[in-house]
């Protein structure tokens, strides 16, 4: 199935996983880009050399496109950046932040860059900026969110600009990559999904949980900071809805969430630990290798869709 969006990536499907912190690391990257996605390692707030070496590691696993997420805000996003045109990374997503300062540099290098973006006005300011291609994330998905749900929030933004749309956020099967390319989006961004892939790193404990989730399993924490966070219920996520309703400061309930997502992903810590999933996680029931989920989701969409392989 070719789009706007393989053809800028150079993908064969036009499917991008999430670039999750702890979780998006090289393996699973690879694992993604060699199925025919695109694989995304997850910068996050990792020293720069550290996501140096995932992307060598990387490259050593897949000859496919891959690419780096972003996060804006950190204090080594600017490192980050000039590694990803040192190290030769074809595509950026970015999150937290604006982008526009590092265009021209990546613009110069051919790197492809789609932002993340939870709102219409925040898509229209990026593509201003340079962006290839808009991730328009719904609040459906898992980690941090916006307050527009996806079903509303894609075909607004792919009406107020003229790149290309990757819908994101609630996103699990063929049903929802039809519905997504139905909204207007020509390309999806999984999360949840890869996080129970056999690839994944992510501990047996945060998975079975995923494998376990009822729909009305997630929840969302820090309203009262300005940073929601979805994430599945647990004895954390209850005593922290418990503080802020009691009105707790930030720092009170920061605390709380400190190093809580590594718990989750390496420790298995699935009481105390942050288990960031999205509201599909009820759909995902087995794990599966990247290529079988990739092509399961495929078969289903161009079926749906009308289209042939």
């Amino acid at each position: 199935m070719k789009t706007r969006v393989t053809e800028i990536l150079g993908t064969e499907y036009p499917i991008i996983q999430g670039g999750m912190a702890w979780v998006a690391e090289h393996h699973l990257a690879a694992a993604v880009s060699n199925a025919g996605g695109l694989g995304i390692i997850g910068a996050a707030s990792a020293p720069a050399e550290v996501v140096r070496e995932e992307i060598r590691k990387c490259k050593e696993l897949t000859d496919k496109p891959f690419g780096v997420n972003i996060m804006l805000l950190n204090p080594n996003a600017e490192e980050v950046a000039r590694i990803v045109v040192e190290e030769g990374v074809k595509v950026v997503t970015t999150g937290a932040g604006d982008p526009a300062k590092f265009m021209p540099m990546w613009k110069e290098a051919g790197v492809k860059v789609f932002p993340v973006v939870a709102s219409v006005a925040l898509a229209k300011l990026m593509e201003r900026a340079g962006a290839d291609g808009i991730i328009a994330e719904g609040m459906e998905s898992g980690g941090h969110i916006g307050h527009t749900t996806t079903f509303a929030l894609v075909p607004q933004v792919v009406d107020a600009v003229h790149v290309p749309v990757v819908a994101a956020g609630g996103i699990a099967d063929g049903r929802g990559f039809a519905a997504a390319f139905m909204l207007g989006a020509e390309a999806v961004q999984m999360g949840t999904r890869f996080v129970a892939a056999k690839e994944s790193i992510v501990h047996p404990n945060f998975k079975e949980k995923i494998f376990k989730a009822k729909d009305i399993d997630s929840t969302v924490t820090g309203m009262s900071t300005g940073h929601p966070v979805r994430c599945l219920r647990n004895k954390m996520s209850k005593e922290y809805l418990r503080l802020e309703k009691e009105g707790a400061d930030f720092m009170e309930l920061e605390k709380l969430t400190l190093g809580s997502l590594r718990k989750a992903v390496i420790d298995g810590d699935v009481s105390n630990g942050t288990l960031m999933a999205g509201q599909i996680a009820g759909l995902v029931k087995k794990e599966m290798s990247c290529r079988e989920i990739i092509e399961e989701i495929m078969g289903q969409a161009e079926t749906l869709l009308g289209e042939k392989r």
